[in-house]
């Protein structure tokens, strides 16, 4: 009985330390070694729509958070200025093209006087006639502005994608140029993983990579797309005097930077809602196999 007390002992001891030994090494590789993340973000581009013309806004088709296909109408403004900016432009034209012909009578009779009428006339007249078709040029490119212009005023969605943060209400007049809707492409999806520069010798373009979001439990798959070639040095600004600024550091501690790499989502399941913000784990290079890859995952998505 002692015998095997002592045994038993013995195997408890060794497989205790070999556990602890196999987290030992997991653990360096997955905090020191493995090229992983948890300082991921779900990015995504935002379409800032802003109308072209001025005018207060008569329809709003959509809701918050509605999904809008490419060329949805997004709001309409008053059409009415636009119409009779159209009419007036319109009379602008004809009345161009009346003076052009008048012109043109005139300075057609005056070439078949040429013993009566001087030369310099003739040429005053010629002249007036070409002044005459640039004044209708300018007009009718008027009318085309003007029918431009009332297009404009139904505002379509560029791209296909969310509608977020609706705060324009029928009755509020929109200024040219000032964005008043935000649609969220939702074809954009990237994430970007923020790796430390210690870990930037496993992460290459086109490697494969798994993101982990921390909301859900599937596992998005992408690829590695682009790497980012700076970031900003605070000890590069300069201060009033243009000198330096460098920052104190222990000597003994340096913190590793993190570098952006842009991952490109190949696939999400119909289970995951993406969001820009998201927070993710993001892991590059092929999956761990075996028990000790299980290990490492675990440990990559919970610790």
């Amino acid at each position: 009985m002692p015998l095997l007390r002592t045994l038993i002992r013995v195997v408890l001891t060794l497989a205790v330390v070999s556990l602890a030994i196999v987290l030992g090494i997991t653990l360096w590789n997955v905090y020191m070694i493995a090229p992983w993340t948890r300082d991921g973000r779900v990015r995504v581009y935002v379409v800032d729509v802003a109308p072209e013309v001025s005018g207060t806004v008569v329809q709003i088709p959509i809701v918050d958070n509605q999904f809008v296909h490419k060329g949805d109408p997004l709001f309409v403004l008053d059409p009415v200025r636009f119409r009779l900016a159209i009419r007036e432009a319109q009379a602008r034209l004809d009345g161009a093209l009346e003076d052009l012909k008048l012109k043109r009578n005139d300075a057609r009779r005056r070439m078949g006087l040429g013993g009566i009428v001087s030369a310099e006339e003739q040429e005053v007249f010629n002249s007036n006639v070409a002044t005459q078709i640039a004044s209708v040029d300018a007009a009718r490119a008027a009318l085309d502005v003007a029918k431009l212009n009332l297009q404009r005023s139904v505002l379509y969605s560029p791209v296909n994608g969310y509608i977020t943060n609706l705060n324009l209400r029928v009755g509020d007049y929109a200024s040219a140029g000032q964005a008043r809707m935000a649609v969220i492409d939702s074809d954009s999806y990237w994430v970007y993983g923020y790796f430390e520069e210690t870990k930037m010798w496993g992460v290459h373009v086109g490697d494969e990579a798994r993101v982990k979001l921390m909301g859900y439990k599937p596992i998005l798959t992408g690829h590695v797309v682009s790497i980012a070639h700076g970031i900003n040095d605070t000890n590069g600004t300069p201060d009033k005097l243009g000198l330096q600024d460098v920052n104190p550091i222990f000597t003994w501690v340096r913190l590793a930077q993190r570098i952006p790499v842009r991952i490109h989502i190949d696939h999400v399941p119909d289970s995951v809602t993406l969001a820009a913000g998201m927070t993710a784990t993001v892991s590059v290079g092929p999956e761990p196999r075996g028990r000790r890859g299980k290990l490492t995952t675990w440990l990559q998505d919970h610790l």
